[in-house]
């Protein structure tokens, strides 16, 4: 475990967020070191993309500048342009004679509905790129997880809190491999390392319901059956100081799913939008063993990133934390 147990525990990135809480919604920008390769796998049926397809191996950019992750949906893409037009006004992107180019991939999650009608636009994304910091990274429900919610399998009238989670894992070769997650997913969340449920739909006291009988009859509230749209999505950035191709470095970003896998279920499915962006920083050279060891950890820093979140989050929008539901 590095210092802060966190992204910014990779040399180099850096961290801010804009956040909304009368709207429940908001913004977090991750800044790249310059040089840092960048790849991406989305899984969910239900993604909300920008600039996803140039960093697939294969195509000719590399070099990332920022990552956005955004509530508001569809128009929460905007943010992106925002950190876009800031970061050219510093002279930061791919340069193409006079021109200046920022590469910001970005995708979304929706939070609608959970509080007012409000959505990151690109003034919000400039906010949170001039207020990132290669220090502490604050989580909970800030911003991109401000509204964000899990275990919705009984319907939103049900769900728990979700937020932003973070966390980093420190090979004893020097290399850094850490996770950032905005968890919004449908599913329920598992702790991986002993196996118990830490949210589930909640029941009218203050437990959870038993989630997989739920789903093995199918049951969803009356009052909650165009919960089937997606209003879900868990986004993820996976970061490390090792040397990778553009190849190795979207194999990780697919391996990483694998995090989610253990802590989030059911997951991936037709009401997901599930991304997760990889960066390789290039600080340490890596050879095959080492490799394997970042692959190991990205998934170990996702599932501690999602855990985080959750256990992090704060009630919002009438929508109850797990650390005030269980406390009722």
């Amino acid at each position: 475990m590095a210092q802060r147990d966190a992204l910014t525990d990779v040399p180099g990135i850096r961290v801010g967020h804009w956040t909304n809480r009368r709207a429940a919604t908001g913004c977090t920008v991750v800044v790249c070191p310059p040089g840092t390769v960048g790849g991406v796998d989305v899984r969910g049926a239900a993604p909300g993309t920008r600039e996803t397809d140039l960093l697939r191996p294969g195509n000719l950019v590399e070099e990332v500048h920022a990552v956005v992750l955004s509530g508001g949906s569809a128009f929460g893409l905007e943010a992106a342009t925002g950190v876009m037009q800031e970061l050219a006004a510093r002279n930061v992107g791919l340069r193409f004679r006079e021109y200046v180019i920022p590469i910001v991939p970005s995708a979304i999650l929706f939070d609608l509905g959970i509080g007012r009608m409000e959505h990151p636009n690109a003034d919000s994304g400039r906010r949170a790129l001039k207020s990132a910091t290669g220090g502490r990274v604050e989580c909970g429900s800030v911003g991109a997880g401000t509204g964000a919610t899990v275990a919705k399998q009984g319907g939103i009238g049900h769900a728990i809190k979700g937020g932003i989670g973070t966390a980093s894992e420190v090979l004893d070769n020097g290399v850094v491999v850490a996770a950032l997650v905005a968890v919004n997913a449908v599913g329920s969340i598992r702790d991986p390392f002993d196996g118990t449920v830490v949210a589930a739909p909640r029941d009218d006291e203050r437990g959870f319901v038993d989630h997989e009988a739920m789903l093995r009859v199918g049951a969803i509230p009356p009052d909650d059956e165009d919960d089937e749209v997606p209003v879900n999505t868990t986004l993820a950035v996976v970061a490390t100081n090792a040397k990778l191709t553009k190849t190795q470095t979207n194999r990780i970003a697919t391996v990483a799913h694998d995090g989610f896998a253990s802590t989030i279920w059911p997951v991936h499915t037709r009401a997901d939008g599930d991304v997760i962006f990889s960066l390789a920083t290039g600080e340490l050279e890596v050879d095959a063993a080492g490799y394997r060891g970042v692959e190991a950890f990205a998934v170990r820093a996702v599932e501690r990133a999602v855990l985080d979140a959750v256990r992090s989050a704060t009630t919002l929008a009438g929508v109850p934390s797990v650390s005030e539901w269980s406390a009722r």
